[in-house]
């Protein structure tokens, strides 16, 4: 039986999807992609993977390495997917930073190896990006399992996108000729090419050979960690000193493992791909790859989600409230009201409750220059979206002006916000659904639908939600400063104070 740990990396920001996608809220956690379960990306990445499970392979604990930030963004994504199967395992390996996708790796092999020892296994990595789309699930499971049984002898495998057009925003992979007694679709690697200019893409498709490169890996953990000490001993040691300073806590039946802050963000930032995979060919390391032709798309921009979205008889793709005449090949996507289209072509629009987008679909990339001014700019668009999710539930800003903010909160059942203060502005809670206990100062309240209570400026207050159904209120703030840095935190079951 071969032991196999699913890697999902989920520590991209998709500023290329913005205002959808925003460094808060990730597009690997967005629904994007046509699917009847309506998972997001991180989702469906979770379950394809699942699918490789058969009589041969059996799969353990799933890995999720993602930002210390995202930790109950992908929770509670698991916790959907858990109600429906009960046998998914995982464990969250948390970044106090974003040191790229080497790194990760290795702190999952880390993780494979403390629990296999003493077992005499050598579990494989499964290792797949959490933003990738895949329209034929049955191809992409066969390719994973023949990458697999090349890991189990091994190799370090790779999948690689049999490519449907000159693309110039993927590196490549060149194969060798298929060699004589091997199954269909498994090669030996010759080299890795960078991104090409057009002309160059060209000749790569009309040559044959060339593969664009998705990455997804498939390797054995004691691979992986004997490569890096090859080629990069420096984030080798690094990580290891890392995570040698782990600490570990249980967030209900998931495990959170966060390496020594300090030490982690002191790891050399690099990718597997230039850490490791490219200098793999010719070496001691053998490197094979296993065609996929599988509708992959890695939605690194808005028109790649028209390529993959249902189009109508006019080449539109739809989503939310909306209303199109005379239209062709655009993108419309409305998340909080009507939104129309009257005679255009080829464009991607798109609506939030705070931000609204227009753009070319041939200049799609360059949504990311509109994010760099965001930053510049230090503005709150950039970050968050108007209605933000928290580990307790999620907060949406519903109006607001000179020395006045009015949110609407929704606390999950058992959940609670933190104990805090406030050293600028004083709230009303008006409650609206459920029952609400309330700390507000030395005192202990319990408040249902239609009462509410006032929160003076410096007061220590608490916001529980002591029922089995969502609670909702309706908080007015008030003062000469209503940012959310002016939260002085006392206990907080989220680890925040």
């Amino acid at each position: 039986m071969t032991q196999v740990l699913p890697v999902i990396l989920c520590g991209g920001s998709g500023t290329r999807l913005w205002p959808l996608s925003r460094a808060g809220f990730p597009k690997q956690f967005l629904v994007l992609s046509d699917n009847d379960s309506k998972y997001s990306l991180f989702q469906q990445a979770i379950e394809r993977i699942h699918s490789v499970a058969d009589a041969e392979i059996e799969l353990g604990t799933t890995l999720i390495v993602t930002n210390e930030e995202h930790r109950f963004l992908a929770l509670d994504q698991l916790r959907e997917m858990k109600n429906a199967s009960k046998m998914l395992q995982t464990a969250l390996l948390l970044e106090p930073s974003g040191r790229n996708t080497a790194p990760a790796l290795t702190l999952a092999a880390f993780y494979a190896q403390d629990r296999a020892a003493g077992t005499n296994s050598d579990p494989i990595l499964v290792v797949t990006p959490a933003d990738q789309t895949i329209q034929n699930p049955a191809a992409f499971t066969q390719a994973l399992q023949q990458a697999i049984q090349l890991a189990s002898d091994g190799a370090i495998a790779i999948l690689g996108i049999t490519p449907s057009a000159p693309e110039t925003g993927y590196g490549y992979i060149k194969t060798k000729t298929q060699e004589a007694g091997k199954n269909a679709g498994e090669f030996t690697v010759e080299r890795f090419v960078e991104k090409p200019d057009a002309g160059t893409a060209k000749q790569y498709l009309a040559e044959g050979g060339y593969f664009w490169n998705g990455g997804m890996f498939v390797l054995k953990a004691s691979v992986w960690l004997a490569a890096l000490k090859e080629f990069r001993p420096d984030i080798l040691a690094a990580t290891q000193t890392a995570w040698q300073a782990k600490e570990q806590d249980l967030a209900g039946d998931a495990v959170f493992v966060r390496p020594g802050k300090d030490l982690f963000n002191a790891i050399p930032s690099e990718s597997i791909d230039y850490a490791v995979i490219e200098k793999c060919p010719n070496s001691t390391y053998p490197i094979k790859m296993v065609a996929l032709d599988a509708g992959w798309n890695d939605l690194g921009a808005w028109d790649a989600v028209w390529q993959v979205g249902k189009q109508d008889q006019d080449g539109n793709v739809t989503s939310g409230d909306t209303l199109l005449t005379n239209a062709k090949n655009t993108l419309v996507h409305a998340s909080s009201r009507l939104v129309s289209a009257v005679g255009v072509e080829n464009l991607i629009i798109v609506e939030t409750a705070d931000a609204v987008l227009v753009a070319d679909r041939k200049h799609s990339q360059d949504v990311k220059n509109i994010v760099s001014q965001l930053a510049e700019q230090q503005r709150e668009e950039k970050n968050l979206h108007r209605k933000v999710a928290r580990p307790w539930g999620w907060y949406d800003s519903v109006d607001e002006g000179e020395r006045f903010k009015v949110k609407r909160i929704q606390v999950k059942p058992g959940a609670s916000l933190s104990l805090q203060m406030h050293h600028h502005r004083a709230e009303h809670w008006i409650v609206v659904k459920g029952v609400a206990e309330i700390t507000n100062g030395d005192k202990v309240i319990t408040l249902t639908e239609n009462q509410s209570t006032f929160i003076p400026q410096g007061q220590t207050h608490r916001l529980a939600n002591p029922g089995k159904t969502p609670l909702e209120i309706i908080e007015v703030q008030s003062g000469s400063y209503l940012g959310e840095d002016d939260i002085v935190r006392f206990e907080d079951t989220y680890g925040r104070s």
